[in-house]
């Protein structure tokens, strides 16, 4: 029988901890943990359980640029049904409770990233314009919206967001430069309840929203909003994650259903892919296109679950095992 080493001309390395940066094809046995590992390069994106949140929420805000790295903002809990004032922390493991924001609410928007974050709008349980800031440890509260809203979504740095969104026909845009909000123009399908993917206030993504519940989605460009082509699964609050040119758009509802449903974003059309684990609408998200998370949301009832997701190309280490 031919040995790994004679396949590969080298021994199992033998190490107390696993590689920080394994390359594909790499086996190692980890004396620690007692377990022989190796890795492989994804060919499709997909999700993976993570770490629960402590508290099971619906309808929060999130920050953060990748699946190890995000906040989870306030939202709706049994014990706050019309609003939480929490914000936890994740490491890419667990979930930990930090800080809590000034003014407690539901159906708000967030950016930003783990350590500089904003969290902008949302209800307790009427339309709010608070607008407030992370600095990594703590909240302080920084210029409203001009429009105060619940049913809001945005995205962007903590310096440079759009706020999207939000109850009525108009569908209202806000810009934040850091210091203040401007009014922008609004979305040619005024919506509530939509995903909005950006990097910062001059090119974004916003999808889906209701009512009533919809598939389409707008391409801003710094100025204005183009109609791009439609999500393949009408639906309202989805959690999403990415850039205008490279989104990821994943769960939501229609009202009757809720969705486990993913789809990745290329800069022209929306193609499925695979589902989320636990289906859920009133959910949240963070990351990037390749490196996302998903959080809480309403299976129903309300869930702590959390979701990582792998996309394609995305280093998986696997340990083997005689089964």
């Amino acid at each position: 029988m031919t040995t790994y080493k004679e396949l590969h001309g080298t021994n199992i390395e033998v190490r107390s901890s696993d590689p920080s940066n394994p390359v594909e094809g790499q086996v190692w046995y980890n004396s620690t943990t007692g377990a022989l590992k190796g890795v492989s390069i994804s060919a499709t994106g997909s999700w993976a359980t993570g770490g629960s949140l402590n508290t099971a929420t619906q309808n929060s805000a999130g920050a953060g640029d990748s699946n190890t790295a995000a906040l989870a903002i306030s939202g709706t809990t049994a014990a706050s049904p019309g609003g939480a004032a929490k914000t936890e922390s994740y490491d890419g493991t667990s979930w930990t409770e930090v800080a809590d924001v000034n003014t407690a609410r539901r159906y708000l928007g967030g950016s930003g990233t783990q350590t500089l974050a904003l969290a902008f709008g949302g209800g307790n349980p009427g339309g709010l314009a608070v607008t407030e800031s992370w600095n990594g440890s703590a909240w302080t509260e920084v210029n409203d919206l001009n429009t105060a809203r619940a049913a809001i979504a945005g995205d962007g740095t903590q310096t440079s967001t759009l706020a999207v969104g939000g109850p009525g026909a108009a569908g209202p845009t806000e810009s934040w430069n850091g210091t203040s909000w401007t009014e922008l123009a609004a979305l040619n399908t005024g919506r509530s309840r939509i995903g909005v993917a950006a990097a910062d206030n001059t090119s974004a993504l916003a999808f889906g929203g209701q009512p009533p519940n919809t598939s389409a989605t707008e391409s801003w460009n710094g100025t204005s909003w183009t109609e791009v082509n439609d999500l393949n699964t009408a639906r309202y609050d989805p959690g999403q994650s990415g850039v205008a040119t490279s989104a990821l758009a994943f769960g939501g509802g229609d009202g009757t259903s809720v969705f486990g449903v993913t789809e990745e974003w290329n800069g022209t059309s929306w193609t499925e892919t695979t589902n989320l684990s636990t289906s859920r609408s009133h959910t949240d998200g963070t990351g990037s296109q390749t490196s996302a998370l998903c959080f809480g949301g309403e299976t129903p009832p309300t869930t702590a679950a959390t979701e990582e997701w792998n996309g394609a190309g995305s280093i998986i280490t696997k340990t083997f095992t005689t089964s």
